[in-house]
């Protein structure tokens, strides 16, 4: 049994004999005297051992095999490093190396790499301190989604990744098929899918939120957190075609309480990570985003400002921001939009209600006004939106008048009417994607980066 290299320096035993696994990250020599930094995963500095060539009897042939990216397992003595930036290093008795690495070929090296390059090989991206760090943070995040809930007493579900069901009406869907299309000579539009695996078209998720009102409305609190899938053709830095979502559904809620869960929600986990993940928020705040940690401490600390969507229109129709797309009443708010709210007008997280119906989904509770609906984004400074939701709609007439209007198919989503017809009850919920959150929370400009292999048009890694 060995420790992690963070377990022996959360509680290190001086003068005594440790092993440890992992990977060399550096290695430099002056003279007889050897250093390498090796590095497990559980931490974000690894630890120094010092190699002695003239107390030890290494020969010349493994000591030559210690290279950058080799696994070892080395044991020492645990000791008080002299070295600035250590606390502690290790005086190395023996070595075994466990999987060689050639240096010429070595794809990382003791340099800084561009997020450019280093997507080109995501499989290995993760041994750089950078990527080791998303990971962690994004770690922490998940965990403490399940503890905040769990705390709170919801019920974690497991919603359907196949389904044949469009839970958001747009049609942006990834069709799910056994059958040959290339042997085909009709478009898949045109197949009798009753001779496919499940006897009718199916999908890969978007959304887990329409099963999981279904347990809401005999479990009251619940929360779903897995894969979803987009198939939107957006090349930006903001959008992945496969990426996880959060989404709770509470029986009983109105529009103010799902604000306030959601604020809650937001705030407990980016202290989490402050407080919990401390050296990795550190290195991103000095390599990454500078202020990053009081871009997070901002959110925490503030009251976030509720406007309605009519007010936010107003507000940047009087702006002189000469925004990319002009805006105006009817059209979904752009980034650019939602940063000047946050950023220039409120310099705080916003939140806006009451959109117009025309663009946004068909579950969505109508307003008295019939020409907006009780849906609400979170907005914050330096990236938009980062949760949306809404009430539900749960008058069983108003529900089916909408699914009629546009035009989306009724026989799918009779078992979700059924939740209207037999026992219908106000409910609210809404989404916090994993990856913008991480994007957010580590301060990495591309959500290619916060997720460990990005799905993305033309991009199919492995």
């Amino acid at each position: 049994m060995f420790a992690s290299i963070k377990d022996i320096l959360k509680n290190p035993i001086l003068n005594s004999n440790v092993t440890i696994n992992g990977w060399i990250r550096t290695k430099r020599s002056n003279g007889k005297i050897g250093f390498i930094e090796i590095n497990d995963g559980s931490t974000l500095k690894g630890i120094q051992a010092v190699i002695n060539e003239e107390e030890n009897q290494f020969s010349e042939k493994d000591l030559k095999k210690l290279t950058t990216g080799t696994s070892i397992s080395l044991t020492g003595l645990l000791v008080e490093s002299p070295a600035k930036g250590q606390n502690y290093e290790i005086k190395t008795h023996s070595f075994n190396v466990i999987g060689e690495t050639d240096p010429e070929t070595y794809p990382l090296q003791k340099k800084r790499h561009s997020f450019e390059f280093l997507r080109e090989i995501p499989h290995l991206r993760i041994r750089t301190n950078t990527f080791g760090a998303i990971a962690r943070v994004r770690n922490k995040i998940s965990y403490k989604i399940h503890e905040y809930f769990q705390k709170n007493g919801f019920f974690y579900i497991n919603t359907p990744i196949i389904t044949s069901n469009d839970g958001e009406g747009a049609g942006e869907m990834f069709r799910v098929s056994t059958l040959k299309f290339n042997k085909l000579n009709n478009a898949p539009s045109n197949i009798d899918f009753k001779d496919d695996f499940f006897g009718k078209e199916a999908f890969l998720s978007v959304t887990g939120q329409l099963h999981g009102e279904a347990y809401a409305m005999a479990l009251s609190k619940i929360y779903t957190f897995g894969p979803t899938f987009r198939a939107e053709n957006s090349n930006t830095t903001r959008h992945a075609s496969e990426f996880w979502m959060i989404e709770p559904e509470m029986a009983f809620y109105k529009l103010n309480d799902n604000i306030a869960l959601a604020e809650d929600l937001l705030k407990y986990l980016l202290s989490s990570i402050l407080n919990e993940c401390s050296q990795d928020m550190d290195f991103l705040e000095n390599y990454i985003e500078k202020g990053l940690i009081k871009k997070l401490e901002n959110v925490i600390n503030s009251n976030f400002e509720v406007i309605t969507y009519t007010k936010a229109i107003e507000i940047l129709e009087n702006s002189k921001k000469n925004f990319e797309i002009k805006p105006y009443w009817g059209i979904d708010l752009q980034t650019d939009h939602e940063r000047y709210l946050t950023e220039e007008t409120f310099k705080k997280p916003v939140v806006v209600i009451d959109y117009p119906k025309n663009f946004k989904a068909f579950y969505m509770k109508a307003n008295k006004d019939n020409k907006t609906v009780k849906g609400m984004d979170i907005l914050v400074p330096k990236i938009g939106e980062i949760i949306g939701g809404s009430e539900r709609e749960d008058d069983l007439q108003k529900l089916e008048n909408r699914i009629k209007e546009l035009n989306l198919n009724i026989e799918h989503l009779n078992w979700y009417i059924d939740l209207r017809r037999f026992g219908s009850a106000p409910h609210s919920g809404f989404g916090l994607g994993l990856e913008r959150l991480v994007q957010y929370s580590t301060g990495i400009s591309n959500i290619r980066d916060s997720i460990p292999f990005p799905r993305t048009p033309k991009n199919l890694y492995f």
